[in-house]
């Protein structure tokens, strides 16, 4: 017998009515925060970046593969990772499906990462991943754009993220906590060097041959990325989570 709240379809009905005017509330104020994202000021990018891509060497204009668009997904793989991060991956199994759509609306979508366009392959196939994926070993693209630490950032304990400063490092013991050492454990290293990189979504303008940075989002602004917790939302239990329970899609026992 279940413990949660039961009535008739009657009842139901009245509930989800009431329901139904606070979902189109936030979707008219989600619409009104994209077109807030739309309207912030363009920054001309005046800074040379280099990429590594399977086509060769490409520029930051490169990436944008002849459209006006470039979506890019900071995705955590640091040059020391063994593995890309598992939310990550996750949130990753959803591009292949929205490329094809995206480049026929004008629009790029690229991962980005400071591993070598090497590991970045070799992960790609383990996948079985087909979307733009991007090295910016040696570069200080991912620096720039709030996506990755140095290591006198992490030490003096400033770290700037989500447009504020912050502290990434653990207290004493802090990585036994389970579920930290999931996450560390899951990409082969320690604290530091998994928290020097950092997940977030940058959106650029190319228009006359100039590229603009227009928007990024880090933390919780893109949780709307992650495509499963978009069903986890509308299903009975919800998120109903306590640690980590994702895993990379190979990783799962088979069901």
């Amino acid at each position: 017998m279940t413990n949660h709240k039961t009535g008739t379809r009657e009842e139901w009905l009245a509930a989800r009515l009431e329901l139904l005017e606070a979902e189109k509330a936030l979707t008219r104020r989600s619409d009104e925060l994209a077109q807030r994202r739309q309207d912030l000021p363009w920054v001309r990018m005046d800074k040379e970046y280099r990429f590594e891509t399977d086509e060769g060497t490409a520029s930051l204009a490169d990436l944008f593969r002849g459209r006006s668009q470039l979506l890019i997904y900071h995705f955590m793989f640091g040059p020391d990772y063994k593995a890309g991060c598992p939310s990550c991956s996750a949130i990753a199994d959803g591009f292949d499906g929205s490329v094809v759509h995206l480049a026929n609306h004008d629009v790029t979508l690229c991962a980005v990462s400071r591993a070598p366009l090497e590991k970045l392959q070799g992960y790609k196939r383990r996948m079985g991943w087909s979307f733009p994926w991007a090295s910016s070993f040696k570069s200080d693209f991912n620096y720039d754009f709030q996506a990755a630490v140095t290591k006198e950032e992490w030490e003096s304990g400033a770290v700037e993220y989500n447009f504020r400063t912050v502290d990434l490092r653990l207290p004493e013991g802090g990585e036994e906590n389970p579920f930290i050492a999931k996450l560390t454990s899951s990409v082969g290293t320690d604290w530091p060097t998994y928290r020097s990189e950092g997940p977030g979504v940058s959106a650029f303008a190319l228009e006359d041959g100039v590229v603009y940075h227009t928007y990024s989002g880090y933390e919780r602004g893109i949780d709307g990325l992650w495509g499963m917790y978009q069903w986890l939302d509308r299903a009975p239990f919800g998120r109903n989570e306590t640690d980590m329970w994702w895993r990379r899609h190979d990783e799962y026992d088979g069901r």
